[in-house]
């Protein structure tokens, strides 16, 4: 098998750029606009599924009814005005070099905003080496959900071995369901035995201690989805 027929996916918040808790403050103070106080650590637990599931998950179906869109809407202009606050993480557009370099097709698959994830490939400088990128926007469902990470391996048909890597149980999941192992991050703030006991198959501490990974051991087919 060629290199050439295998990818790895790569979330993008917590993962390759440290803005998970950017996101979690925007969201607390969308809350907040609403006359809801919410702790943050509440919040930071469910970051990394997307927007359209985080509101109920955080605050009930209830406020999701009554606030969902209104709230997101806060978020997306209070992050908006905090996004030149993110930084990279350690490794990360080596990360993406380094898998580029050695054959393997380089897929982001983000349940974010689509103009921040943009922004963040901007921001790594990696725009030649991401073959597809793939958002909220782009699947019916977002994470945990494997739609997105479905989607992200449609748009990239070569591919017959793939692998996720990602800094949440909610990347995990998602990938277990569409047939992927995930290598887990700890810099998006979950702690290796939450990341184990998902199902991760690895779990390092930042994207730059992937860089040189032998990632033939976690390359799994494609299209081996468990659940859909």
């Amino acid at each position: 098998m060629t290199s050439s027929e295998t990818a790895v996916l790569l979330d993008i918040d917590g993962t390759l750029v440290d803005s998970t808790y950017h996101h979690a403050l925007a969201w607390q103070r969308a809350f907040g606009g609403v006359g809801l106080d919410v702790p943050l650590w509440r919040i930071h637990r469910t970051v990394g599924m997307g927007g359209d599931k985080l509101v109920a998950a955080v605050t009930g179906d209830e406020v999701e009814r009554r606030h969902g869109d209104e709230l997101r809407d806060r978020w997306r202009e209070l992050y908006a005005e905090m996004r030149h606050e993110v930084t990279a993480l350690p490794g990360a557009a080596d990360l993406v070099r380094d898998l580029d370099s050695r054959g393997h097709v380089v897929a982001l698959a983000s349940s974010g905003d689509p103009q921040f994830a943009q922004e963040a490939v901007a921001l790594l400088g990696v725009e030649d080496q991401v073959q597809a990128l793939t958002t909220t926007d782009d699947a019916e469902e977002s994470k945990p959900h494997p739609s997105l990470v479905e989607e992200t391996l449609r748009r990239l048909p070569g591919t017959r071995r793939a692998v996720l890597v990602g800094d949440t149980p909610y990347d995990v999941e998602s990938a277990a369901h569409a047939g992927l192992a995930c290598v887990g991050l700890l810099c998006g703030g979950y702690s290796r035995a939450e990341l184990e006991e998902a199902g991760a198959v690895l779990v390092v501490e930042s994207p730059g201690d992937l860089v040189g990974l032998d990632w033939d051991q976690h390359l799994r087919p494609v299209g081996g989805s468990s659940n859909g």
